[in-house]
């Protein structure tokens, strides 16, 4: 039965949220494959939409999806329990990945004399490990002579999600996280925000921050009204026909934001896709996404970016496979411990730990 609002959606037995996620995912791989083989060429959604690359239209859905969850997770759970599962979803893959650029992947490739007195060998590593604001994305002598020396270009995002969750616990915290406090709060952020930037240029650091910030709080606003928001194919197709007449026209990011979310959502619950229930690869293919693309373009340079997302897409999938089992899934299973209670209907739900381990 097709469900009719959100809430309908989300009480069903299956969703789409891990498979969107690992599409979403492969996206920004071939997204960032233009750049870093330095085509210059643009990819085929930013071709169609104009306004973002295909990266980062991936990465917008990333945010509406987290919102929506997130939202879940904190008013299914203890402020305590919350914090700790979003901990345990977020850093240990990113500190396995940060390690193995700085310990493996720099000593490996670094044409530098001085890699392990550099600074800013540690600053990436400080700085990356416990997702500064001041986001570093170089080592001493790596990747020199490439389109991009960055390591990992894509550890951008973690830092804004991390302060988004921050944000919901201390609105918590205000007791701000009641659905009709919250809307009014979100509806005030948003209408701020479109008010004192839309339009205007901005730095692509303040721009990221204000897209991922606004799709957050749409995929919260989602959840608490989730009993009133509609699941209907003609609506889609409404927003989309609308983004589609307003491209390239004044505040047509408005017609994409409304669009981008909507679709995100619709897609989680309305369209009977392969089901992806408990393994999750989206995360791990995220972190090593870029810096495969970088490898392959290290040990091929003439690679083209159809070719180097299909050699990065095997590589990076395999990393993401080995960070899902050897680290992801056995720190998920430790949120019980935290008094974490996890959704029955989540995309994700780790298998709990034998009754003498829980203890």
């Amino acid at each position: 039965m097709t469900p009719r609002t959100l809430a309908n959606g989300h009480a069903q037995s299956r969703n789409n949220f891990n498979l969107i996620r690992l599409i979403a995912a492969w996206l920004v791989i071939y997204g960032h494959a233009y750049p870093i083989t330095g085509s210059g060429e643009q990819d085929l959604l930013l071709q169609l939409v104009h306004i973002k690359f295909a990266g980062g239209i991936a990465v917008d859905m990333f945010f509406v999806i987290s919102g929506f969850l997130i939202a879940a997770s904190l008013e299914r759970n203890r402020l305590p329990a919350y914090l700790a599962a979003r901990a345990l979803r977020i850093f240990p893959a990113l500190l396995v990945c940060v390690l193995l650029s700085v310990f493996v992947l720099g000593p490996l490739l670094t044409t530098a004399a001085d890699y392990w007195n550099s600074p800013q060998t540690w600053k990436y590593l400080k700085a990356n490990a416990l997702l500064s604001r001041n986001t570093q994305y170089f080592l001493p002598g790596m990747f020199e002579g490439q389109p991009s020396q960055a390591i990992n270009g894509s550890l951008w995002s973690l830092p804004i999600e991390v302060r988004l969750y921050l944000w919901l616990a201390l609105f918590a915290l205000l007791r701000l996280f009641t659905p009709l406090r919250f809307n009014l709060v979100c509806v005030i952020l948003l209408i701020a925000g479109v008010v004192s930037y839309g339009g205007k240029e901005l730095t692509p650091e303040k721009s990221n921050f204000l897209y991922c910030t606004a799709y957050f709080l749409v995929g919260s606003l989602a959840w608490h009204n989730r009993q009133r928001v509609p699941l209907r194919w003609w609506l889609l197709g409404l927003l989309l026909a609308v983004a589609a007449l307003m491209r390239d026209r004044p505040y047509y990011f408005l017609a994409y934001f409304a669009a981008l979310s909507y679709t995100t959502l619709f897609l989680a619950f309305v369209p009977k896709l392969p089901q992806i229930r408990h393994t999750d690869l989206s995360y791990g293919l995220y972190l090593y996404g870029w810096p495969a693309q970088q490898l392959v373009q290290y040990l091929a340079p003439g690679t083209g970016p159809l070719a180097n997302v299909a050699w990065a897409t095997a590589l990076a999938g395999a990393l993401a496979a080995l960070s899902w089992y050897l680290v992801e899934r056995p720190a998920l299973r430790l949120k019980p411990r935290f008094g974490a209670r996890t959704d029955p209907h989540a995309p994700t739900a780790p298998e709990p730990l034998p009754a003498a381990q829980t203890s």
